[in-house]
């Protein structure tokens, strides 16, 4: 009678437990492992920390943070070094986006001299980890990202030259492509992103074989506005159709970095963020080939990004942090009180 009476009680947890959302290793691991932060400058990187701190991460848990390089820092390498250094100290995992410079309108396509002046600087730091992640270059499905025009075949020139350098050097780094921007629809500005890609593996057929990891701006549209639920390529979900895309062309099922993600606060998201955030860490973010996600930015204000950002001018934390806090805060809750229930 004991045991039955034992059996029915441990049914009796597990159907509650069920119905809060149980205790898992992907929750756990949503919340920790796989979150980060996308910055503007190496200097924010102590902010990075302390924002992942007032989250109610642990500071033994090493968290992603997503930054350029610049053509200009390369002059600044006492700085990145110092800033790697305090990376090492504060548990911080750089994923480096390489960029050239902003001139007449567009960012510069690089030349082969700038990609090994960048790698090269990079190779010289004491990163924080063995893992050197480097993105090359960003939304290049719009002109303006690439000289002011678009060009998949001059792309995948340069993506092959960056991966091939790449992984020569010493400690090779680990090679993710430009995420494209998702929404962007076929013009004389922009190309939507899987006529893009197919363009870049009709030039080269080999330089999809040469990525280390997939990466992907996966945001709400439109109008950054959407809610998590929805499906499909301009959705919160975009990295999903990205890898079926990838899947067709490689077998090797890579993990996905989402580098850039999340919502405007605006009048038709603001009430609705903590909510969008749960169910994002809860159905989203916790597939299994999501490696990292870095919701951008950290500070965006003043400026066009203002309301992604999660700090203002002043440094004070927006209704976007406040939004992602809470969000974080009833997952902790909901995890602890399912743990206890199961054990």
């Amino acid at each position: 009678m004991k045991k039955i009476i034992l059996i029915l009680f441990g049914l009796q947890v597990f159907f509650i437990v069920s119905l809060m959302g149980k205790f898992s290793p992907v929750y756990a691991q949503t919340v920790t492992d796989k979150f980060g932060i996308h910055v503007m400058k190496i200097d924010e990187l102590t902010q990075a920390r302390d924002f992942f701190g007032d989250l109610g991460m642990e500071n033994d848990q090493w968290q992603y943070v997503t930054l350029p390089l610049t053509l200009d820092d390369l002059s600044e390498a006492d700085q990145w070094q110092q800033s790697f250094k305090k990376a090492k100290e504060l548990k911080l995992i750089p994923i480096v986006r390489l960029t050239t410079k902003f001139e007449d309108g567009s960012w510069q396509v690089p030349s082969k001299k700038n990609i090994i002046e960048e790698l090269a600087f990079l190779s010289a730091l004491d990163w924080p980890t063995d893992q050197r992640y480097i993105i090359v270059f960003n939304e290049v499905n719009h002109a303006a990202e690439w000289g002011g025009r678009l060009d998949p075949k001059g792309y995948a020139e340069v993506l092959h030259f960056v991966a091939d350098w790449a992984h020569t050097e010493k400690i090779p780094f680990i090679v993710l492509p430009a995420a494209l921007d998702l929404s962007a629809p076929n013009s004389q500005e922009t190309r939507e992103a899987f006529n893009y890609w197919n363009q870049v593996n009709q030039a080269d057929d080999q330089v999809i074989s040469l990525l280390d990891a997939w990466n992907s701006h996966s945001y709400p549209n439109p109008a950054f506005s959407a809610s998590p639920q929805k499906k499909g390529q301009q959705s919160m979900r975009g990295f999903e159709s990205e890898l079926a895309w990838l899947d067709q062309k490689d077998s090797r099922h890579l993990e996905v970095f989402i580098t850039e993600t999340g919502w405007q606060d605006n009048q038709a998201t603001q009430k609705w963020l903590s909510n969008y955030y749960e169910y994002s860490f809860d159905h989203i973010w916790s597939d299994d080939r999501v490696r990292a996600v870095t919701p951008f930015i950290l500070k965006g204000d003043p400026g066009p990004f203002s309301t992604f950002s999660f700090f203002n001018d002043q440094d004070q934390p927006t209704h976007q942090f406040l939004s992602l806090q809470e969000a974080i805060g009833r997952i902790k809750i909901r995890n602890e009180l399912s743990f206890n229930l199961a054990y």
